[in-house]
């Protein structure tokens, strides 16, 4: 296969890296303009200044934790690739670098105006709802910028360097990406639900205090844990999943045997997603409210709408007079539509303005054990209606593309993964806005803000919950449609490392076919074979084992901020009568600490499992392993993620006076459910989605090794080991909590530190 582009074809290329840069410019006018708004009074800038410390020291020692590990995998990754020449082999260890860097750059340069965004939508609620929104969205909007940018610039990079070579290339820049957004939103997720179960417990709950009060040690906590976990976590794992989804579509465009169909629709591809960053930056400039009454919701909605509706248009036009064929327009525009459906879906779910929440809410009259079981039935029923929603648009990809073969149906839902995640701009703006809302409202709590910009702040909060929520769903959905895509891939692997072998007519006899026809199918995976029954279980077992580790996590981290609240109510002299202050920086420290040392054991299960399953097993068990995955770990992320967010905003609604309002015995119910959710929502749950990618692109770039070494000594020997190193990572996650009276010094000891009063 020989590419060689067309003038026409270069000037896309170049528009594409052109709409990249825009859109690169435009987050730098968002962020100069941000910056410019006033802070507000001396108490909240004093409290500004402390999040944003917690927040870049937390992020700076995480990305110092796992730069050994990224280190290692790239080099691992270059050598692997030797076989096929050192340009694509140093190509993908390079390319797996400068995903992890996009990862991580989305993530940090995100967080970094989200933290200073925060007090100045703040400052304008004294005023504006109008304002206070404009503000908090335009802050999360940079991140939107720069998760584009990066994702688009190194992808078409990619592929004008290397061209019909570019698969292993991309593959290693997908990796990165996921490997670098796992770690970020485990590590946030455990953070920021540590902070804010401890904050809520003792202080709403034990000592009966407002949400935000200034007296509480974890409030500070969990403010940096908004930021870290739902800004910096979110922003590098929907960063991975934009990018994942366009090399699918381009490494299965890739498999076209006519080299000139390969080319248009790799080129297809990367315009829909230079269209993405266009329409983006209109849909976030749309978002507005017209007057003050109207609800914020309303606004980011039709910033959403616009921006889909225009993307359509722009697809047609690229399908009809470039590439001439309108299936891949109507592919991307059914990603489009189920985007559009997730998102209305998600938002009657956990809208505190539609029925399910409304009904979470009136269960708390009965006690905390209703209200659970409430939230957690509608979770489970939700979570089926967006399976089907997947299914249909996947159903209607394949219908698109009915004539073709495999990989041409493959491509078409990999399509369909595109046009979903095009707005990916205006997505992780909706997700960044609700941790700044979130912390402009406890900014506003703890300086002491006048009535009328809590209540609005409030409402921006409510609305971020939900925000929140359909950023995740739309994560969730896209890493379900690349990992379909990525199937085939991984069949295409299993192929050439059969015939590299010379087990080819071995496996095609095993079959009751002929080798053509094997390579024709490319899916000789069938659940009657009890390997890859085996596999299936195991591959969905993982991410309920998965969920396990990272809940765990929060609670042993919690128990320890709780004990450490409790102590300093107790022990610090004045701070109950509001006299003294509480040391904030001690429960940062815990909650860093644990955090990064919580890692190990999920990243481990991650990125070894699949090799575990593929030496013991074989590749088609391994195939099955990947398929379990998938299914459970969709159904099991929809259903945390809604379940913990209809639980918070049903805490929300009693807070704004409904069953008896805050202090009361509701409210009280509410808040215990709401802690059952917040590692539901915001660590198991999206944690799942980069899981599921990463665990399949390891299928991906290990099958070669596991067909070579498939029942040979080497094979077992290698899975036995990556085995005992995953029973012995799951094995120290599962350890106790620690007991209070060692939870300080130990975490002095981990720190090597006492940021505590003396």
């Amino acid at each position: 296969m020989d590419m060689t582009f067309t003038p026409i074809e270069w000037l896309f290329l170049w528009g594409v890296l052109a709409s990249a840069a825009i859109g690169f410019g435009y987050a730098m006018f968002l962020r100069r303009q941000v910056l410019a708004l006033p802070q507000g009074t001396e108490k909240m800038v004093e409290v500004a200044t402390l999040i944003q410390q917690g927040a870049h020291a937390y992020i700076i020692r995480q990305f110092r934790t796992i730069a050994f590990l990224v280190v290692i995998l790239g080099i691992g990754l270059t050598i692997s690739g030797m076989g096929q020449g050192a340009a694509i082999a140093a190509g993908r260890g390079i390319a797996f670098l400068a995903g992890c860097f996009g990862s991580a750059m989305t993530g940090f340069m995100g967080m970094w105006l989200a933290v200073r965004g925060n007090v100045r939508c703040a400052q304008a609620s004294r005023t504006s709802l109008a304002e206070a929104l404009t503000i908090a969205f335009r802050s999360g909007s940079v991140t939107g910028m720069f998760t584009v940018v990066m994702g688009l610039l190194g992808a078409t990079i990619i592929f004008m360097l290397f061209r019909e070579q570019a698969e292993e290339v991309l593959l290693g820049f997908g990796f990165g990406g996921c490997l670098l957004a796992l770690f970020m939103r485990v590590g946030g997720g455990i953070f920021t639900k540590a902070a804010d179960i401890g904050a809520d417990l003792v202080g709403k709950v034990e000592a009966g205090i407002p949400e935000d009060d200034p007296r509480n040690a974890a409030v500070i906590a969990d403010n940096v844990g908004d930021n870290v976990g739902d800004c910096a976590g979110m922003a590098a794992d929907i960063f991975e999943s934009y990018e994942v989804t366009l090399v699918a579509a381009m490494i299965l465009a890739l498999l076209h045997p006519d080299p000139e169909v390969a080319k248009q629709w790799i080129v297809f591809a990367l315009i829909v997603r230079g269209v993405g960053v266009l329409t983006s930056i209109l849909g976030t400039y749309l978002v507005k409210v017209r007057h003050e009454r109207e609800p914020a919701m309303n606004a980011i909605g039709r910033g959403f709408i616009w921006s889909a509706v225009l993307s359509a248009v722009g697809f047609y036009g690229f399908a009809h007079w470039y590439v001439q064929d309108l299936r891949l327009f109507w592919a991307t525009t059914a990603g489009l539509a189920l985007a559009v459906v997730i998102y209305l879906l998600t938002e009657y779910y956990t809208s505190t303005r539609k029925p399910p929440t409304q009904e979470v809410a009136e269960s708390t009259q009965t006690g905390t054990a209703t209200n659970i079981l409430s939230g957690f039935a509608s979770g489970m029923e939700s979570s089926v209606a967006a399976v089907l929603v997947i299914c249909a648009a996947v159903f209607v990809s394949m219908l698109i593309f009915r004539d073709g073969t495999t990989n041409t149906i493959l491509f078409g839902i990999s399509l369909c993964g595109l046009g979903m995640l095009t707005t990916t701009g205006v997505i992780v703006s909706m997700d960044s806005y609700g941790p700044i809302a979130d912390n402009a409202n406890g900014i506003g709590e703890m300086a002491n803000l006048e009535e009328d910009a809590r209540r609005r702040l409030d409402e921006l909060d409510a609305v971020g919950n939900t925000t929140k929520a359909a950023t995740k769903g739309f994560a969730i959905a896209s890493a379900v449609i690349a990992a379909i895509a990525l199937f085939g891939s991984y069949m295409g692997k299993v192929m050439e490392g059969l015939r590299e072998s010379g087990m080819l007519e071995r496996t095609a006899q095993q079959f009751g076919m002929t080798p053509e026809a094997l390579e024709t199918i490319r899916f000789p995976i069938t659940v009657a074979e009890p390997t890859v029954f085996i596999g299936l279980l195991i591959g969905g077992a993982m991410p309920f084992l998965f969920s396990s580790l990272t809940i765990r996590a929060v609670s042993r981290a919690a128990v320890s901020i709780i004990n450490e609240v409790r102590r300093q109510f107790r022990e610090i002299p004045g701070l109950w009568e509001g006299k003294a202050q509480p040391d904030s920086a001690r429960c940062v420290d815990m909650c860093t600490t644990a955090a990064i040392r919580e890692l190990i054991g999920p990243g481990l299960l991650a990125i070894l499992m699949p090799l575990v399953i593929g030496c013991l097993l074989g590749w088609a068990a391994l195939g099955g392993y990947l398929a379990g995955t998938i299914v459970t770990g969709q159904l099991m992320a929809v259903m945390l993620a809604n379940s913990g967010a209809m639980w918070d905003n049903a805490k929300k609604i009693i807070e704004d006076g409904a069953y008896g309002g805050k202090g009361s015995e509701t409210h009280k119910a509410a808040v215990v459910s709401d802690t059952v959710g917040d590692p539901f929502k915001d660590t198991a749950g999206p944690a799942l989605n980069p899981l599921i990618k990463v665990m399949n692109l390891v299928g991906v770039l290990a099958i070669p090794l596991v067909v070579a070494w498939q029942n040979t000594t080497l094979g077992y020997v290698v899975g036995a080991i990556c085995a005992v190193i995953v029973i012995g990572a799951v094995l120290f996650s599962r350890r106790g909590p620690r007991k209070p009276e060692e939870t300080q010094a130990q975490a002095v000891l981990a720190t090597g530190e006492s940021s505590g009063n003396e």
